[in-house]
C-alpha cells in the first residue's frame, strides 16, 4: 500500500496531467506489439441481422439539450440587468446539474457587476454551493491573495461556466456548459468588461471553442466573440486555482498572466 506521501505524489502528478488536456492512459504493463502481430487474429464475428427502425428504442427524455438551450436563450435575452439575470438563472431548470450535483441553491456571481475584468471558473464547489457565491472555498481565498497583489481586488466580477455544483466536484461537462452559456454571454454583455481571464482547461474550451490543453493555451492573449458578433474582448486563459493548491509551483505561471492582465487593463486607451 502506498504511504500518505506517495499517494499524494500520485494525485498530485495525475491532476497535472488533467489540467493538461491529457485524457487518456497507458497501461499498466508494456506489450510487445511486434510479437502480438505474428499471432492470427481470430476470425471476424458474424454481423448481427439489421433491427426494424420500429423495434430501436427512443433516446433517453433529457439526452437533447436543444430545448434547454432555446429556453436558456429567451431567458438570458429577456434580462435587463445583473439581477434580473440571476433571478432568470434561479429559475431555469433546464440544466441537469440543479438536480445531481447541487444541494442548496445556483451560485452565479460575486464582484463589481460594472467591474473591467470578468474572471470565468469552471462550476461551484461544496463552500460555494453553501453560500451562493463562486470561488469562496480554498480555491477561491487563494484567487484573492493573488487578484489582490496584482492589484485586481475591486475590479473584478466572477462567474463559472456551470452555475450548479457538479456532482463530486467533477468538472462540468461540454453538454451541461452549453445550457448556461447563454446565461454567461449575457453576463459578459452586461457587464462589458475590457477583457476576460478564464481558469482552468474545462473553462477555456468552453470559452474559446478550442481544444488544446491549458498549459498551450496560457499566457496568451485569445479573442471572445459574442453569437451577435456585437462585442468582442482580449481573452487570457490560465490555471485554476484549485490546480494550483496541488501544484505550488505553478503559482509563478499564474502570477505571470495575471501581470500581463493587469498591464494591459492599465494600458491608456488609444485615441
Amino acid at each position: 500500500m502506498l504511504s500518505s506521501s506517495a499517494h499524494r505524489a500520485v494525485e498530485s502528478l495525475l491532476a497535472f496531467w488533467a489540467e493538461a488536456g491529457v485524457d487518456a492512459m497507458l497501461l499498466d504493463e508494456p506489450i510487445d506489439r511486434i510479437e502480438a502481430g505474428k499471432i492470427a487474429p481470430p476470425p471476424a464475428p458474424i454481423a448481427p441481422r439489421p433491427i426494424p427502425s420500429s423495434a430501436v428504442r427512443p433516446a433517453p427524455p433529457g439526452s437533447d439539450i436543444t430545448a434547454a438551450v432555446e429556453q436558456a436563450l429567451s431567458m438570458a435575452r429577456a434580462a435587463g440587468d445583473i439581477e434580473a439575470l440571476k433571478a432568470a438563472i434561479e429559475a431555469f431548470e433546464g440544466c441537469p446539474l440543479r438536480f445531481e450535483g447541487a444541494a442548496h441553491q445556483a451560485v452565479f456571481y460575486r464582484g463589481d457587476p460594472a467591474a473591467p475584468l470578468m474572471i470565468v471558473g469552471e462550476g461551484p464547489g461544496a463552500e460555494e454551493d453553501a453560500r451562493g457565491q463562486p470561488f469562496v472555498g480554498r480555491a477561491g481565498q487563494l484567487l484573492d491573495r493573488m487578484l489582490a497583489a496584482a492589484g485586481l481586488a475591486d475590479r473584478v466580477f466572477i462567474t463559472n461556466t456551470v452555475f450548479w455544483r457538479p456532482p463530486g466536484n467533477r468538472a462540468p461537462t461540454p453538454a451541461e456548459q452549453a445550457v448556461c452559456a447563454p446565461f454567461v454571454e449575457r453576463a459578459i454583455e452586461l457587464v462589458n468588461p475590457k477583457m476576460l481571464l478564464v481558469l482552468g482547461a474545462s473553462s477555456a474550451k468552453a470559452v474559446l471553442k478550442k481544444d488544446e490543453g491549458i498549459l498551450s493555451l496560457r499566457g496568451r492573449w485569445h479573442e471572445w466573440r459574442s453569437h451577435s458578433g456585437n462585442l468582442e474582448l482580449p481573452v487570457m486563459p490560465t490555471l485554476h486555482p484549485a490546480f494550483l493548491l496541488r501544484q505550488p509551483v505553478a503559482k509563478k505561471k499564474v502570477w505571470s498572466d495575471l501581470l500581463t492582465v493587469t498591464e494591459r487593463l492599465d494600458r491608456p486607451d488609444r485615441p
